[in-house]
């Protein structure tokens, strides 16, 4: 399948980027209009993120909601000029750990994976190697940590120095955790797999 040129993508990015930050600083300046635009955008995304770090489709929209919510109570910490979709992530992981602490307090023995596979993007490097099925519940078998770093570089395009800032990790570090866990991921799918290392569609 041919794909599009890096430099096309890169400038598709950089202007889509440009466009998110215009609405955040409208939406600072009181433009509530501009709200609906950045809901519409970084929704789908962040509802992804919140579904790989809860394995939880029963709380994810609840966690969204007030992902959004706490967006716009911390609306003035945005910085003009920074990439919005990080600092987005970040506000919603915020949210995911205030939540799973109070899951830890209410019932230590509560499954950690609730009610079943998310929704959630295939990582395009291992989209040839099964079905897309498989390749969900080859992630839930992945260490979280490593999970979510594969998902960030991999899924959402976050470079190793954002996703380190996000997570509270050394670049190295993410950089690490990231390789080890695609390739955890790819021996998963091949030992589901042994025929070939890519996935025939069948």
């Amino acid at each position: 399948m041919l794909r599009p040129p890096v430099r096309r993508i890169e400038a598709t990015e950089s202007r889509a980027e440009r466009e998110l930050d215009d609405l955040m600083v409208a939406y600072q300046g009181g433009d509530f209009s501009a709200f609906e635009e950045l809901y519409r955008r970084l929704a789908p995304k962040l509802r992804g993120y919140l579904s790989a770090l809860t394995w939880r489709a029963s709380a994810t929209e609840d966690l969204l909601q007030e992902a959004f919510l706490q967006m716009h109570r911390s609306r003035r910490t945005y910085l003009p000029g920074r990439p919005v979709v990080p600092w987005a992530f970040a506000v919603a992981r915020h949210v995911y750990l205030m939540h799973r602490r109070d899951i830890v307090r209410r019932s230590k023995h509560e499954d950690a994976f609730g009610d079943g596979v998310p929704d959630l993007p295939v990582p395009p490097a291992v989209e040839s190697l099964a079905t897309r099925e498989a390749v969900l519940l080859a992630l839930r078998e992945l260490a979280q940590d490593g999970r979510e770093a594969l998902l960030l570089h991999h899924v959402w395009g976050f470079s190793f120095g954002e996703i380190g800032s996000l997570l509270g990790i050394r670049e190295v570090t993410a950089r690490v955790r990231t390789h080890r866990a695609i390739s955890t991921l790819r021996k998963l799918l091949a030992a589901e797999n042994p025929r070939g290392s890519e996935y025939d569609g069948r």
